[in-house]
């Protein structure tokens, strides 16, 4: 049996405020999370509070294109 469309799937989560300053040079990279959501509950891109290691703080992660 085929499963089909699932309502959830994994997506990927980026800092936004990394990708604006380009990272510095001392820091160890773009902070990416991944978790899942459910695409029949939340069909817009999802946006997440996160701890980028990079920044040293808590910044906006938002779900990158597939």
């Amino acid at each position: 049996m085929a499963k089909g469309k699932d309502a959830r799937v994994m997506i990927i989560l980026q800092c936004t405020s990394c990708l604006r300053n380009r990272v510095n040079k001392e820091s160890k990279g773009i902070s990416r999370y991944i978790t899942q959501k459910n695409r029949h509950n939340t069909p817009s891109r999802l946006e997440l509070r996160k701890l980028c290691p990079s920044c040293y703080k808590h910044t906006i992660h938002g779900e990158l294109k597939k």
